[in-house]
């Protein structure tokens, strides 16, 4: 990690004390890094705490970077068409950076994930923003300074805090699907379904609410037929979805069945899906070129519980329309972690800006009195 030291954090002669941060910003992915950017513009000197590349992270698709950290290709951030990036990447990306990602594939065309998140941390790291890992696993929100207590044992004070620590797309937990991931299974339609691995091919959707069906609907624009994977026999969906599946044309409905293994190769990537019937345990291969994972996303929130308002899903409540404030003045929220409908690179980036436009214009007009 780069600036991950700060000789003024420490302490006089009598008591250790902590350098009061303007702004605190939590997370890693396009959100955060937006966040600083317009921080870092506006002169408050942001610090972002990116989290820590561990195993137990890893498990809850909490790493660093967030989603992106595993797209191979982005279609749809603008100003990315396709094109090769190699001379730019090159020369935007620090060499101590490079290692952090996959290497650009000759001959690639556009941008991936990792690619993308680092530019628009190279972006922010321009503008002054400085940097640190760990992950914030206490906070105190109960009294201005804010209090931050990191895994690595370190505690920050500061005035704004913007939570960006994104949400994870909840997985099957089979061996072949992590070993399948952007070669065929993917957790976006949005973000994948348009690529030429799935247009006019068979695909399958595991699913059963609204995520799951809109997912489909989507697909079907691409794909030559979408078989739609679901436990029970009957939609979750609402009623007005749950019939536009049903009588779609290119969407079959594969009642009680549960995915037990993707099936592929290294040179085709999927090629197929193992089912089994929930009711008598038979099994049926269907061919499919990609499976697409709509069973929910998990925020990563579990620091938060019980010092800010969540929903019932665990994501964070923003009180005011079109505003980041969260229920606790002088914290925002951006990105995933506050979005259980769009899900986007963009628009995370989006509310990026707005909640370090939110604290800016929180810091000007509150007066906050410390030591």
């Amino acid at each position: 990690m780069v600036n991950d030291t700060f000789p003024h954090l420490f302490h006089n002669s009598e008591t250790t004390r902590h350098f009061m941060e303007k702004l605190i910003i939590i997370g890693s992915g396009p959100a955060a890094w937006t966040a600083a950017i317009y921080a870092s513009r506006a002169s408050l000197e942001p610090l972002v705490i990116e989290g820590a590349v561990s195993s137990e992270n890893q498990a809850r698709n909490a790493l660093p970077m967030g989603q992106l950290a595993l797209t191979t290709e982005v279609e749809n951030f603008p100003g990315f068409p396709p094109g090769d990036l190699s001379r730019f990447l090159e020369t935007s990306i620090p060499k101590n950076r490079e290692m952090m990602m996959p290497p650009h594939e000759p001959g690639q065309r556009g941008v991936s994930g990792p690619e993308l998140v680092e530019l628009i941390r190279a972006q922010a790291v321009h503008f002054g923003t400085r940097v640190t890992g760990g992950d914030i696993v206490e906070v105190d929100f109960d009294k201005r300074p804010y209090t931050l207590k990191s895994s690595d044992g370190k505690t920050y004070e500061t005035r704004t805090v913007i939570v960006a620590t994104g949400a994870g797309a909840n997985w099957l937990g089979l061996e072949s699907e992590t070993r399948f991931k952007n070669k065929g299974v993917s957790a976006c339609a949005v973000c994948d379904g348009a690529l030429p691995r799935f247009r006019n091919k068979e695909i399958a959707v595991v699913g059963g609410g609204d995520s799951a069906v809109e997912e489909a609907d989507y697909l079907s624009r691409y794909a030559s037929k979408v078989y739609l994977v679901h436990r029970r026999d009957q939609l979750r969906a609402s009623k007005i979805l749950a019939e536009k599946a049903k009588n779609h044309p290119k969407i079959e409905i594969l009642w009680n069945h549960l995915p037990v293994e993707i099936r592929g190769n290294e040179k085709e990537g999927v090629t197929g899906i193992l089912l089994e019937n929930t009711r008598d345990s038979s099994h049926r291969e269907q061919a499919v070129a990609g499976v697409f994972l709509a069973i929910g996303h998990t925020p990563n929130t579990g620091f938060l519980k019980g010092k800010i308002d969540l929903d019932a899903k665990g994501f964070v409540v923003r009180p005011v329309p079109f505003r980041t404030d969260t229920s606790v003045p002088g914290v925002f929220a951006a990105g995933d972690v506050a979005d259980d409908r769009y899900r986007q690179a963009i628009t995370a980036a989006g509310t990026g800006c707005m909640a370090a436009l939110d604290a800016e214009r929180f810091l000007v007009t509150t007066d906050v009195t410390t030591e």
